[in-house]
Formats: C-alpha cells, structure tokens, sequence
C-alpha cells in the first residue's frame, strides 16, 4: 500500500479525479491520505471532506518568505509518512529544498508538453504560438520550474476556432486520463529515473504517449 498526499491551491479537478481513480481501485492500492492547500478558500478543500479524506491549510500568506513556508508545509506532509507527494494544482513556485527532500516522490501534472510552455497561461501561449497540438505533462518535480523527467504525456489537437477555454477543456480531460496512470505506474514500481529520464517498464505494451483521435 502506497500513501500519498495531495497539494491544491483551488477547485482541486485532479484531485477530484485521484479521489475517484483510488476508488475504483485504479491506482493499485495507493490510499489518499490527506489534501493539503494553502488557500483557506481553496475549493477542493470541501470535496476532499466530502470524501473523508484529512484536510489541513497551510495559509503561505503567514510566512516571510518561500523556504519558511516549505519547512512548514512539509512538517505538514510528513505527520502523513507519504510514499508520493502530488501536485495539483498547487498554485507555489517550491525551493530547491523541498524539491529534493521529496526527489523521485514528488510529481505534478501540467497542462502542456512539456519542455514548451512552462509556467502558467499555457493554453493562451499555445493559440498565440500557433502550435497544431498541445496536450499536459505527468512529471517527477525538480528544482527548475516544470522541467523535471517526463512520466507521461498526452496531446490534443488545436482546432481553428478554438479559443482558450475550450482548449483548456480539451486538455483537462486528458489530465484526467493520465495522472492516475502516472501514479498506477509509481505505485507498480514501474518508474525509475536515469539521468533526467524516466524508464517505464512495460512501456512497449502500454507507451508514455496517449494520443487521442487527432482530427476533428
């Protein structure tokens, strides 16, 4: 059994989605074990109650600057001895330290393939680049922004006429499918980094690309 902890700032979708994946036995036997934010309006907050998973806040607001924060935030995690540490949604840029006291257990989901678009308005930058597919990014976190080893990936068309939102929408859907994967795969001891790579066993059968149907 794998026990993770997951890291909201908002309405918690990925959350939301983990919450369900571990109940319908997705996520080979990883167990939830508390969601963390720190927003105290931080709307997943509730749904993760909902569920009777712990719930904690963390208000960044009450620390001086970035390190003070982590050092807090990750007394927090470990009162839970989590396997995995999840991002979702976690709106805070984390030091360095905290990067690599959670090396090799710490992921997130980012809504582009990545190495394009770091950082955030990924969608609005994809339609203003012109880019023909975008998609989102299961990785391991490290130091740099949105620049660790790559678990998994998922692209979707950029259909003329899209606009922000419905490009969102489209990609959303797709982080959905594979963050659970990515933590299914962690949890089966599929995973292991070499270098700033990741080797997924059994990746021939199953791929690190989902790809859905690319015409509209």
């Amino acid at each position: 059994m794998k026990r993770a902890v997951i890291l909201i700032s908002g309405r918690g979708s990925n959350m939301e989605r983990l919450i369900h994946a571990e109940r319908q036995g997705e996520l080979a036997g990883t167990r939830i074990v508390a969601v963390l934010a720190n927003r105290h309006d931080a709307r997943g907050l509730t749904r993760a109650d909902a569920f009777g998973i712990p719930v904690a806040v963390i208000d960044h607001k009450r620390y001086s600057d970035r390190e003070s924060f982590d050092a807090a935030l990750a007394v927090a995690i470990d009162q839970h001895q989590p396997d995995l540490v999840l991002l979702a949604g976690f709106m805070r840029i984390l030091s360095e330290g905290f990067a690599r006291r959670y090396a090799g257990r710490l992921m997130n989901i980012h809504p582009s393939l990545l190495p394009a678009f770091p950082g955030l308005h990924t969608h609005r930058r994809a339609l203003e680049a012109g880019v023909r597919l975008h998609g989102c990014t299961a990785h391991f976190v490290t130091p740099t922004l949105d620049h660790g080893p790559v678990i998994l990936q998922a692209a979707v068309p950029v259909l003329d006429g899209d606009d922000e939102d419905s490009l969102a929408a489209r990609v959303l859907a797709e982080e959905h499918r594979i963050y659970p994967l990515a933590v299914r795969w962690f949890a089966e001891g599929r995973l292991r980094v070499v270098g700033e790579r990741v080797e997924v066993r059994g990746r021939q059968q199953e791929g690190a690309l989902h790809a859905p149907r690319l015409l509209a």
